[in-house]
């Protein structure tokens, strides 16, 4: 397997480690920090990424995800006033001014412009290449032609599957859901068209093999692995009912009528354990989105990532693999043991977006000091504005990345947990190689 590659990399540093070190590790870092980050980050800055999440695109795309952002506060970071925004401009662009007043951003739109029209499909594998990112993942409701396939893997969405029915009582829960649910309605219908489905299928049966075959499509197409936002749309503690209970109710409302919560609840839970089956016949990995969100009405303690524990300990899925998207933040020093399931893997992006690096770098140290062959590197960038798009939040999410890497690793080296030599070889698997065996990429 793909995974014990990583597991034995690590097994053999570390007991290099012990072997090198002879004593004990201090529980604090030395004066030796500052001068070990310096010799690090060079180093670091030198390593092709994999960027295992992202949402590349372009402002006015709406396919860069299968939902909108509703109204709601942004953490301060994540606002368009930050400064380090400013920074990225000048390091992409070469942006002349000190601030993002309107009438400066003039010139970064039509910037951008004419970059779009000079470089066409080769714009957004420009930006990969200015910032040493290899290869990234594309979670896009639909692929883009003006990203080239060769450096953006796809990744699709499958939560619309769980919606098929009358959603009248969903979307009048709360004005987050009136955001949300119609764009899960409008993605059914698109898997639909493609596949060429003009209504539901009367037969339950024929619903699932419509399900498959949209799956069996989207990979024929370059995807490479099935997203759920479902934290966004309902509890993620998953229920495990039978095949007869969903096919009742399926066939119950197929055509008509409003399912009691209960019985919606159930029949997503049946069709949530299907497509994590599906993934596995398939070698699809499943991404879940296992943090925070966005909006007013995103609740937190009914998306803890622990509530999926009983899906990723459930030996009928071992042939699947996990990956938790964002890691479970704020619950990530929960999340970081649930890795220990061989299947399981979790990604930091959107984090290291969140926190600032003097910060993030707690949460890699305390990941890499656990399960370091199980973590991966993910920007999440999206597309703010006209102005501040996905190409300023790629370079905030890698410099944040590399910055808190090469501070966590100094620390570690620091504490005499592993050697410069070592903590080389755990920035190589957090920023590339881990990802990029999943997906047969690894060498």
């Amino acid at each position: 397997m793909k995974y014990q590659t990583g597991i034995t990399l690590c097994v053999a540093l570390f007991a290099g480690t012990a072997a090198q070190a002879g004593a004990q590790a201090r529980p604090f870092p030395g004066p030796d920090v500052p001068q070990i980050y310096q010799r690090l980050l060079p180093q670091i800055e030198k390593i092709p990424m994999f960027d295992h999440h992202a949402h590349p695109g372009y402002a006015d795309d709406a396919d860069v995800d299968a939902m909108a952002a509703p109204p709601g506060s942004a953490a301060l970071r994540e606002r368009d006033s930050n400064p380090e925004l400013v920074a990225a401009a000048k390091a992409l662009w070469g942006y002349p001014y000190s601030d993002l007043s309107a009438e400066h951003t003039k010139w970064l739109v039509e910037k951008k412009l004419e970059l779009k029209k000079q470089r066409g499909r080769a714009y957004f594998s420009d930006i990969l290449d200015k910032l040493n990112i290899e290869k990234g993942v594309a979670n896009r409701a639909m692929m883009a032609a003006y990203l080239d396939a060769k450096r953006f893997l796809w990744v699709f969405f499958g939560d619309a599957f769980l919606w098929p029915f009358n959603n009248q009582r969903e979307t009048a829960r709360n004005a987050d859901e009136q955001v949300y649910i119609p764009l899960q309605e409008k993605m059914l219908r698109r898997w639909m068209q493609q596949e060429g489905v003009a209504k539901l299928p009367a037969n339950f049966g024929d619903y699932l093999a419509f399900v498959s075959r949209t799956l069996e499509d989207n990979q024929k197409k370059g995807g490479i692995a099935i997203k759920f936002e479902v934290a966004y749309f309902r509890p993620t503690k998953f229920s495990d009912p039978t095949r007869e209970q969903a096919e009742d109710i399926y066939q119950r409302f197929v055509a008509g009528g409003i399912p009691a919560e209960a019985e919606y609840r159930t029949f997503q839970d049946y069709i949530f354990r299907f497509l994590v089956r599906e993934g596995g016949r398939l070698h699809l990995p499943i991404h879940i989105h296992s943090a925070v969100g966005i909006g007013d009405y995103f609740n937190l303690s009914e998306s803890n990532i622990l509530n999926l524990e009983n899906i990723l300990r459930d030996p009928r899925y071992s042939n699947t693999t996990f990956v938790m998207i964002h890691g479970g933040y704020p619950y990530d020093r929960q999340a970081i043991w649930l890795a220990a399931v061989k299947n399981v893997y979790l990604d930091t992006s959107e984090t290291e977006i969140l926190l600032y690096p003097s910060e993030f770098k707690h949460l890699l140290k305390q990941w890499l000091e656990t399960f370091p062959d199980k973590v991966t590197f993910g920007t999440d960038c999206f597309p703010y504005n006209e102005a501040l798009g996905a190409e300023e939040s790629y370079w905030l999410g890698v410099q944040s990345s590399r910055t808190a890497l090469a501070a966590a690793l100094a620390e570690m080296i620091s504490e005499g947990e592993v050697s410069e030599a070592q903590a080389l070889e755990l920035a190589h698997l957090y920023l590339h190689d881990n990802a990029a065996r999943l997906y047969g990429d690894g060498k």
